[in-house]
């Protein structure tokens, strides 16, 4: 029932999603209503779940135009169920932010294999990257995948290996002028996100052990197939898929790699992880196994929401 209601991308599946985003928001604020003080925290809360909502979109356009996967909203479903497996992310603004800048540069990579106007697009998603840095240091790392977009697709062109740079320099400026006129707290922040941390023994409560215990074999579940089966995609999509996979993991090494670690620094894995498990369900030629498996991550997924609230 519930894999054949998103077996389409009926604009049904859209209102569920955005009414389950909303409900699930709302039920996480309601745990702390300090929120609620002043116009301006309300608004900030608003602007949150508009990013987030946009990022659910963001998911789906990627993987729909670029026919990473069928004419389903798997993906969108999926990347909605790993935000709710790790609510401390719905409160953490930079990541949420940060995320959203990832995905904005991971649609201008992927589309860079249409060949129309590449430099646009390089400089865009690198400008996209290093704007996320300045929220989450090591996002950076996802300038790696700017330069093997340009290897898979205009590496002959020496411009290309220099537009990465000049973006950098473009944000680099623009950051330094505000950093002048707010004062020297920001790049303090910069410096001690810089430093990279491997203690993994940050857990609050058991619950989040519980969930990163479960995300983990599932994103094995997702990740595996998906990379035995890139060989076997048609020519003109195996770039894209790749990028994917890739995006994946580079998102698992920010994730390590981040000083003050907690279990929203995921994020970064949500939407190829989601592009990927989009993929494996579409793979299963029984539909009760596809039912089985959607059903498991969203029961598991919910329950684990709740148990930490």
């Amino acid at each position: 029932m519930l894999a054949s209601i998103f077996s389409k991308t009926r604009p049904i599946n859209y209102l569920l999603l955005g009414t389950t985003l909303i409900l699930f928001y709302v039920l996480y604020l309601l745990t702390d209503t300090a929120w609620a003080s002043g116009p301006l925290t309300i608004g900030l809360k608003v602007a949150i779940l508009l990013l987030l909502a946009g990022s659910v979109l963001l998911v789906g356009f990627v993987a729909l135009r670029n026919t990473l996967t069928r004419a389903n909203s798997y993906a969108l479903l999926l990347f909605l169920m790993f935000l709710l497996l790790f609510p401390t992310l719905l409160s953490n603004t930079k990541i949420i932010v940060a995320n959203f800048f990832l995905l904005l540069a991971l649609r201008r990579l992927i589309s860079l294999q249409s060949l129309i106007s590449p430099k646009e697009k390089i400089f865009d998603a690198s400008f996209w990257i290093i704007a996320a840095a300045l929220f989450h240091f090591w996002c950076i790392i996802y300038l790696v995948l700017v330069f093997i977009s340009i290897v898979f697709h205009v590496s002959r062109d020496y411009r290309n290996w220099i537009i990465p740079f000049v973006a950098c320099a473009a944000v680099a400026v623009i950051y330094m002028m505000f950093g002048l006129m707010v004062g020297h707290g920001l790049f303090e922040q910069l410096l001690d996100e810089m430093k990279p941390s491997f203690d993994f023994m940050y857990f609050e409560n058991i619950y989040q052990n519980i969930a990163l215990s479960l995300f983990a074999p599932v994103a094995l579940l997702f990740a595996v197939p998906y990379t035995f089966s890139i060989s076997g995609k048609p020519l003109n999509l195996q770039s894209g898929h790749k990028k994917i996979l890739y995006s994946f993991l580079i998102g698992v090494a920010i994730y390590m790699l981040s000083n003050h670690k907690n279990n929203s620094f995921l994020a970064f894995t949500f939407a190829p992880l989601a592009i990927m498990g989009a993929n494996f369900i579409e793979s299963q030629e029984s539909k009760w196994t596809r039912e089985a498996i959607v059903w498991s991550v969203v029961v598991i997924c919910v329950l684990i929401f709740l148990l930490q609230l």
